[in-house]
């Protein structure tokens, strides 16, 4: 199902098929803040379903699609597996990675989280977000369309409009 249209210009989205209001990445804040969401999140690899949930946290920030953030008891810690090395964010502070490991199947730096964050971040304690292009992520069903770029993780569903920041040409926006 979600077919992506076929512009090159950091506007890479799903078809809408929804029925949420239309969100522009443009109308977010910056610094970001912090929704809950309560549709249903699934992340799997394979036929492995790590995580599911209806307790997430979006992160939105101006230019960038939103990363959901999910609460740990909803995600199967036993295929999860720390990750050396660490990030850095001006907003929410140090980033620590996972590798998802299910069956045979490693993915390496697919998870990530904020053991410590910075206020007014704290409600990130005790959550993973996930790469959609390294795992599988559905909100209500429709699969997840990776931003570009992957620096930033961003999550695009048929109500998220761009441009994007993150794919090649964005990065002085």
């Amino acid at each position: 199902m979600n077919d992506v249209d076929g512009t090159q210009d950091g506007r890479r989205r799903p078809v809408r098929s929804g029925t949420r209001p239309a969100e522009s990445v443009w109308d977010y804040p910056r610094p970001p803040k912090l929704t809950d969401d309560d549709r249903r999140v699934t992340v799997a690899v394979g036929r492995r379903v790590v995580a599911d949930t209806r307790a997430s946290l979006r992160v939105l920030e101006t230019s960038h699609p939103p990363v959901f953030y999910l609460p740990r008891q909803d995600v199967r810690e036993e295929f999860l597996r720390p990750r050396p090395g660490r990030t850095h964010c001006e907003w929410k502070g140090t980033a620590s990675y996972w590798d998802v490991v299910a069956d045979d199947v490693v993915v390496p730096g697919a998870a990530w989280s904020y053991e410590q964050p910075l206020a007014p971040y704290e409600a990130l304690r005790g959550r993973l977000a996930f790469y959609p292009s390294a795992v599988r992520c559905t909100v209500d069903g429709e699969v997840v369309v990776a931003q570009e770029g992957d620096f930033y993780g961003g999550w695009i569903t048929p109500e998220i409009e761009g441009p994007f920041k993150g794919g090649p040409g964005t990065w002085d926006w």
